[in-house]
């Protein structure tokens, strides 16, 4: 790995990821061992939060939602909440996949975390995987005060797709004219389809995501090049990012989409939105799963819980 100076625990990280391989190339068996790997850096509760599934039951389909609560008495005006939105490249993941971080987020900032298990590609391609993130939005927007959360006060997030999801249901919202987030908290998200930004060079072949992994799953999700420029799957295709909430954008040194993050926090700062940038320095794609053993992906994770208590502070005045 001397290409990519990583630290002992980034590397070890990559080594034990490494392990979890499908028995072929199969989708399903790629899900299976990225299943194995989400459950083996998924570590028991700490904080105790509450936990409830729930389906939503949306047109011609139902779409499960897993809501984390803190403990203790709920404010007056309800809870504080977050829409995550898990990654995966709109193909592996769900509700089990970021326990990892829906749990302790749920406590470190106090308020309740709602994942969503959008339909995944190749059985459902683009724009299903956005449709059922919005439509959850919209149910929290409805129901909110039934599930003891404040809807005027709701921060979207999510990483890598998740974060491609995040972004582009703020879009959306945005031109819709209706209730908008709080804030956006995104982590290493994908965010274009021009894959000829410098970071896809530089780090074609990182461990843990290539730029030719990038490339498989863009296809598998949005297989018709037509799509690509649709803001719903490229928020930086996106004319204007004026009106859109604030941001907190965290990326990996290592990735090929730092840029994507990168450069959408430029043009965020430039059309007049509030957004912050954390690098995370000697960090991969996929690192917040090493959230408890490397103090690199430790800093982020801290940032980004802080990033989102803030933007619900802030959200919480202007519901007042």
């Amino acid at each position: 790995m001397a290409h990519y100076p990583l630290s002992e625990a980034m590397q070890e990280f990559v080594h034990t990821s490494g392990t979890f391989t499908g028995a072929d190339d199969s989708i399903d068996s790629g899900r299976a061992a990225y299943d194995a790997l989400c459950r083996y850096f998924t570590p028991v509760r700490t904080g105790n939060p509450g936990v409830e599934d729930l389906v939503l039951a949306a047109p011609g389909r139902d779409i499960p939602l897993r809501v984390y609560r803190p403990l203790g008495e709920a404010p007056a005006q309800g809870w504080p909440s977050v829409l995550y939105l898990h990654g995966g490249g709109w193909v592996v993941g769900g509700l089990d996949s970021h326990e990892f971080v829906a749990a302790p987020l749920a406590c470190d900032t106090q308020s309740v975390v709602v994942v969503v298990d959008y339909r995944l590609a190749p059985e459902h391609v683009f724009p299903a995987a956005f449709d059922d993130c919005l439509a959850a939005w919209h149910y929290l927007q409805a129901h909110g005060d039934a599930l003891g959360i404040n809807p005027a006060n709701v921060v979207v997030a999510g990483d890598s797709a998740g974060g491609n999801l995040a972004a582009a249901l703020c879009l959306a919202v945005a031109s819709s004219g209706g209730p908008a987030p709080v804030g956006q908290a995104l982590i290493y998200p994908g965010l274009g389809t021009d894959h000829s930004l410098p970071s896809y060079r530089d780090n074609a072949d990182a461990p843990l995501l290539t730029s030719a992994d990038v490339e498989y799953y863009l296809k598998l999700y949005a297989p018709d090049p037509a799509t690509h420029d649709d803001p719903r799957l490229s928020p930086l295709s996106a004319k204007s990012l004026a009106g859109l909430p604030p941001a907190f954008v965290a990326v990996a040194e290592f990735d090929p989409l730092r840029d994507d993050g990168q450069l959408y926090v430029e043009r965020l700062r430039g059309d007049g939105v509030d957004a912050q940038y954390h690098l995370g320095r000697g960090l991969l794609h996929g690192c917040l799963r090493a959230l408890h053993r490397c103090s690199e992906t430790a800093r982020l994770y801290r940032a980004f819980a802080e990033a989102v208590s803030a933007m619900q502070v802030q959200g919480k005045g202007k519901a007042g």
